[in-house]
Parts: structure tokens; sequence; C-alpha cells
């Protein structure tokens, strides 16, 4: 375990990046985003806000804990020399943010040797900052999370998401008809990060995806698992890209099963 010295000053780092990109991508958002270009385009607009948001936690980071490695989705990547890696989704749901829904968040990881030991997800528009440490428990605004208890299997309410590529889209639709008439319902948020939390929350009972990249999850299994919910991939395996499913015990088991019997983790 890592010493509770560091946890708590990658922690600090974390919540300090997490609330600042999050206050700036909130309060610089243009109320008309999602309705009338300002520059070129409204995508434009949501691109430099991205930008902006990854400049702001780099730039936070690099003066905090100028040794550490870094990985973020606008392509930053520095190995470092410390053996702590930052993860880093800068806005986590940027077409919730283009139409001004509100599950949209940034996500800040420290990763240990390989290892998420820190994560927080903050989600502005929902006033919600959700915070977890290796060993710790999960927080939502200083609060203790906790998994929702397993219910029965066609009792689920689970959550997924869908690739951007054309022909990834029609399998996981394949395996999403097959899997609605088993569970409770199927719940589409559009934010991987903010959907992890939610089962932390529980306001989900599980959530799967294909596709997901390690800025996608790596803050939200943590806070995920430490409000008491199992993730992997396929049978056996950690969560990855190939196939990423959190739920607690009872749900994640079957969850699991049936999505490697429905080929969920290829194209």
């Amino acid at each position: 375990m890592p010493h509770p010295d560091l946890l708590a000053e990658l922690l600090d780092v974390a919540l300090d990046a997490a609330t600042r990109a999050g206050a700036l991508l909130r309060d610089g958002r243009p109320a008309d985003l999602g309705v009338a270009a300002t520059k070129s385009s409204p995508v434009d607009v949501v691109t430099e806000m991205d930008l902006a948001s990854e400049k702001l936690v780099l730039e936070l980071i690099g003066t905090r804990r100028p040794e550490d490695g870094y990985l973020g989705e606008e392509g930053a990547d520095h190995a470092g020399t410390s053996g702590v890696r930052w993860v880093v989704d800068p806005l986590d749901g940027t077409v919730n943010y283009l139409y001004g829904l509100p599950s949209w968040g940034v996500s800040v990881a420290a990763e240990l040797d390989g290892r998420a030991v820190v994560g927080v997800v903050a989600v502005p528009a929902r006033g919600e900052l959700f915070q977890a440490v290796l060993g710790g428990g999960a927080f939502l605004n200083g609060q203790p999370l906790s998994c929702r208890p397993a219910p029965p299997w066609g009792q689920a309410l689970v959550g997924t998401g869908f690739n951007y590529v054309q022909h990834a889209r029609v399998h996981q639709a394949e395996v999403l008809h097959a899997l609605m008439p088993e569970v409770r319902d199927i719940r589409r948020g559009g934010a991987a990060a903010v959907d992890l939390c939610d089962v932390a929350a529980g306001r989900l009972d599980a959530f799967y995806e294909r596709g997901l990249q390690p800025w996608d999850m790596a803050a939200g299994v943590l806070i995920a698992r430490e409000a008491g919910a199992l993730s992997g991939g396929r049978p056996g395996e950690e969560p990855h890209g190939g196939l990423a499913v959190t739920a607690p015990p009872g749900v994640f088991e079957p969850l699991q099963a049936r999505l490697d019997e429905l080929g969920a983790w290829h194209d």
C-alpha cells in the first residue's frame, strides 16, 4: 500500500485539477453553444474548451509534481520518473457538453506503478465531486458512497455506451437487443466516467462498454470499486478497451458471463 502522505498529496492534486478544470468548462461554455456557431462551428468551441481544460490540468500537475508521468485524451503522453502517472480525460462527454446535457465531467486518476490509487471525477453541471483513494472508500461531495445492493438479474438497471465507428455500433446494438429483454432497462448516459460514478452512487445497477480508453475509466473504476463494485473485462481479465464491466457482486457475475456469451468483447 502506498504511503498515506503520498496518497493524500495525490488526492489533493487530483481534486484541485478536476475542480478547476470543471469550473473552466462550466463557466466558459457559451449559453447558445448547441444552437449557434460563435466560431466556425460549435464543435470547434468544444474542442477549444477540451484543450484548455487539459492545458490547465497539465500545468497544475507539472507545477506541483514535475517528475510524474501523464496520459491524456488530447494526446499528451509523458513517461515521468517518479512511478506516478496521471491519467486524465479533460472533458468526458463532449457531445453532452455540446448539447447542454448535464452528464459531462473531468476525470483525473493517479496511478502508481500501473495501478490506480487515486480517482476524482468532477461533474460541474450536477454540482458533484466524486473521489476515491485505494483502500479508503469512495465519496460524493464528502459523503460516503456505496453501490446499490444487487437486485435479481431481471430487475437490473444497466448503463452502457456506444462506439462512434459505424460497424462497431451495429454489433453493439445486436448485443443490446439480446440483453434488453433480460433486464429491467438500459440507460445510455454518454459519459463513461460519470456512468461509473453513478454505479458507485447506486443510480445504476451496472455499467458495461466496449472501446473505452484508459482515461475514460481509470478514475471511475476505482471510485466504483471503492464503493463496493466489482469490475473486469472478459472472465478473469481486468477491464480494458475490449470490454469493461462494473457492477456490485450478484449483478457483475451474470452480466459479465452474458456479455461474454454475446460476444460484446469484439466487433
